[in-house]
């Protein structure tokens, strides 16, 4: 999408500093009511407020999402009322977690303040045969595809990937949906798990 519109994406680095002033730029004119002024290497900001200030107490929720130990969840630590992880199994999920619960209590907040969610595909078939069908045009295994975070399987075994999920700490998961024209398996997905 960057190049379809002519933006540089930047190497990663930079792209992390950026985001980095950008996220303290946001949260102080979300969650402060008087004027901020900064002058950072990315953005300055004079005597500067947002209006209308939202109603919300503390600001507008920040959700930050990602994996990355180095700059990711520090950034969570700092910022966000929410952690998306992204396609983590559970064991990897639970690692990642306690380490954001270490960083926000050296950041001195409360970790029970900042939501842990999860976001990944699910493959969810009636039955085996159309699950395998699924699995076999993406070139993978049912085995293979949760080693990377993906939820997969029939209604007996979504249900127990969640409940390992919400065992691993996640608070919240958004099921991406890939077969776009498979609306029936979506609703039927809906009803035999959600």
């Amino acid at each position: 999408e960057h190049t379809n519109f002519g933006f540089d994406l930047l190497e990663i680095p930079e792209r992390f500093d950026r985001f980095e002033e950008g996220l303290e730029v946001i949260t102080r004119l979300l969650r402060e009511e008087k004027p901020i002024t900064l002058q950072g290497d990315y953005y300055q900001l004079q005597d500067a407020i947002l209006l209308p200030h939202p109603e919300r107490a503390g600001g507008t929720r920040v959700l930050i999402g990602g994996n990355g130990e180095k700059r990711t969840l520090p950034l969570v630590a700092r910022y966000a009322n929410e952690w998306n992880g992204v396609f983590l199994p559970p064991a990897r999920y639970t690692e990642r977690n306690a380490r954001l619960t270490a960083l926000l209590e050296k950041e001195g907040r409360d970790p029970q303040q900042v939501r842990r969610s999860l976001m990944t595909r699910v493959v969810f078939g009636r039955d085996e045969a159309a699950m395998h069908a699924e699995l076999a045009e993406m070139g993978t295994t049912a085995e293979a595809a949760r080693e990377r975070g993906i939820v997969v399987g029939t209604a007996a075994a979504v249900q127990e990937q969640l409940g390992q999920l919400a065992e691993a700490g996640v608070q919240r998961v958004m099921l991406q949906w890939m077969a776009l024209d498979d609306l029936d398996r979506l609703a039927a997905l809906a009803e035999a798990v959600l």
